[in-house]
């Protein structure tokens, strides 16, 4: 019986399989990349500016989501990011969704690329945040639904719920998040059907 090849040599089959990389490139680790280098520039509302003026992203919380907004921003400040911190900036009670509306419009105006909100449960933030047009938030509790909600859904506006999602997971939710190409292709149909729905009842209103 013959006997069996080593690792040396298992790891040179494989890697002629996947491409013909040199064995040890097979223990290499992607450089990082910063998230906004590798996404696509996010749609905006007509007539929106394209300055990042007021940071690359804007980030608020009611008093249930403070502590995880602060520890969310210092995290992506360290990751080279400018935030736009629209508050609260206590544990005292707030109402979420004035500041749901303070980061929406900071993204729905072109001030910042992308916003962040935090509340209980990340759901209330959401609603109110997409209230305001060219807003498309969306609530996230794993990386699967942030990848999702970037790739199909085009989503400018992640929502997370502190009571929710432990300080981990939130974290590696907002780098799959930010880290998450936009898809366009089939996707940009349906997400032009959504702001076409957001137009023709603003008209509606306006003709009120």
């Amino acid at each position: 019986m013959s006997d069996l090849p080593s690792e040396e040599e298992v790891r040179a089959i494989v890697a002629q399989i996947v491409g013909g990389f040199a064995p040890e490139d097979l223990d290499a680790s992607p450089a990082p990349v910063r998230p906004s280098e590798a996404n696509a520039e996010p749609a905006r509302p007509p007539g929106a500016s394209a300055s990042d003026g007021g940071g690359d992203i804007a980030i608020g919380a009611d008093h249930g989501g403070f502590a995880l907004k602060e520890r969310i921003a210092r995290d992506l400040r360290e990751h080279g990011f400018s935030v736009s911190d629209v508050g609260t900036h206590s544990t005292e009670s707030v109402d979420y969704p004035d500041f749901a509306e303070a980061v929406a419009r900071l993204v729905a105006d072109g001030s910042c690329r992308w916003g962040i909100v935090v509340d209980g449960a990340g759901i209330g933030s959401a609603i109110a945040a997409n209230k305001v047009p060219g807003i498309r938030a969306a609530t996230c509790w794993d990386i699967s639904s942030a990848r999702n909600s970037r790739e199909h859904n085009h989503a400018n506006v992640l929502a997370l719920g502190a009571g929710l999602l432990g300080e981990a997971l939130a974290l590696q939710i907002v780098q799959a998040w930010l880290s998450t190409a936009w898809g366009g292709d089939r996707h940009a149909r349906r997400v032009d059907k959504i702001t076409d729905i957001e137009r023709r009842y603003a008209g509606d209103r306006a003709r009120r």
